[in-house]
């Protein structure tokens, strides 16, 4: 198996190589898949998830202008795959009209899922609501903004709050409940 460079990945790809087509995929695959394991709620999802978001790279692939890394702005594309497919679902996050009631009990320092090894976080992960589960993604792993999460989903800063709060309670709730069992 031959391997690429990134720049010799973009251009093939490009050029409409299949052979450079297979390679990227050999080499971003399971990376990216990892990634949109945390946005689905299954892995069945997370494959429809990066099947389309290839086919974005593929077809987007001149955009990108070699400014960063090829893993980086592959992984935006199936960060925004992810997005889209959520956004599809109804009732995918719940708009909340005041997240004041949340406030008080609002502490961002806390970080309970630290001390979870990968496979086990994604678990729980996979468990959450897909609203808790996009925002957590969003703000914890991807480290967006609560403004930048707001305008991805299209919903208001108090409900990117509020789902961010509601996700890190239901996780304490898994936690607690695997942990007595």
């Amino acid at each position: 198996m031959q391997q690429f460079s990134d720049k010799e990945l973009v251009s093939g790809v490009l050029q409409g190589s299949p052979a450079h087509q297979a390679a990227l995929y050999r080499q971003f695959s399971v990376p990216m898949f990892r990634v949109l394991l945390r946005f689905s709620r299954d892995k069945a999802e997370a494959e429809d998830m990066l099947q389309d978001g290839f086919v974005r790279v593929y077809r987007d692939m001149a955009q990108f202008r070699g400014e960063g890394a090829l893993g980086g702005w592959i992984r935006r594309i199936m960060v925004n795959t992810a997005l889209s497919h959520l956004r599809k679902q109804k009732d995918f996050v719940k708009d909340v009209p005041d997240f004041a009631v949340f406030e008080a009990k609002f502490h961002t320092e806390e970080d309970f899922a630290s001390n979870l090894d990968a496979q086990t976080l994604m678990g729980y992960l996979q468990e959450l609501p897909p609203g808790y589960r996009t925002v957590f993604n969003l703000y914890a792993i991807e480290g967006f903004s609560h403004e930048e999460i707001a305008d991805q989903l299209g919903i208001s800063i108090g409900t990117s709050k509020s789902q961010l709060f509601k996700a890190r309670e239901y996780l304490k709730k898994i936690l607690d409940k695997s942990f007595i069992t």
